[in-house]
């Protein structure tokens, strides 16, 4: 891999040289000789706590009664609702942009934040889960992104996972928020890709991913439909 490495950017694979993101539009800092430190990275410990399969004070749990005093229903597969606490709750007064300075600026900040349940059970993850429950989950993102597409500029699905990332509760769930505005780090990326294609005449992912399937030096997994790959970035 060195020797690929080398061919690649054109300096030893133990020398400091910074590459080159199309997506942000930026360079980036690669240090490829910190790897021979003796510190191996900082080791979180593993969870040891039992989950029950249901737990009635559990608020994502089927029949629990959530802080707003809801009872979700028995739900046997996917379940989703609007987060009771949300960043951008629906419905928000249009305030327009405004600002006594214009170093003192404001815009308004519409959206909708969902929460959805991947399963009845506390106890399961996406990787312990059936395939056709995974599919059921995956159909459901895709169900989720058509529908608040078609009012809100950008919906992102992320899922924030263990107590590390702040997410204490370990029933099964992701987040979904639909904004009217874009988010800094994807509106970079589409205007940089915008910029590629008017450039190149082709889509700048798909070029990549062209490159990646010539090369085969990165890959991960590559399927008929997916190709996973280390990216050079």
């Amino acid at each position: 891999m060195a020797a690929k490495w080398s061919s690649i950017v054109g300096v030893s694979a133990d020398q400091p040289h910074v590459r080159f993101n199309p997506l942000r539009g930026e360079w980036v800092l690669v240090s490829p000789h910190r790897l021979k430190r003796p510190w191996s990275g900082q080791v979180e410990k593993g969870g040891d706590e039992v989950v029950p399969p249901h737990d009635p004070k559990n608020p994502l749990c089927p029949r629990a009664v959530r802080a707003n005093g809801e009872v979700n229903p028995d739900y046997d597969s996917t379940y989703v609702f609007t987060n009771d606490f949300p960043a951008m709750p629906p419905g928000a007064p249009d305030l327009g942009e405004s600002g006594e300075h214009h170093l003192l600026r404001a815009a308004k900040a519409q959206g909708t934040c969902r929460v959805m349940c991947f399963h009845p059970r506390s106890d399961l993850t996406l990787p312990l889960m059936a395939l056709p429950e995974i599919r059921r989950v995956v159909d459901e993102w895709a169900n989720q992104i058509t529908e608040l597409g078609r009012s809100y500029l950008w919906v992102q699905v992320f899922e924030n996972r263990g107590k590390v990332m702040g997410c204490s509760n370990p029933h099964p769930h992701c987040q979904i928020w639909a904004s009217s505005f874009m988010p800094n780090e994807p509106g970079r990326s589409d205007a940089n890709q915008l910029k590629y294609y008017e450039e190149h005449g082709a889509p700048l992912l798909l070029d990549y991913v062209q490159l990646e399937l010539k090369k085969k030096e990165r890959i991960v997994v590559e399927t008929e439909h997916w190709l996973a790959v280390v990216p050079f970035w």
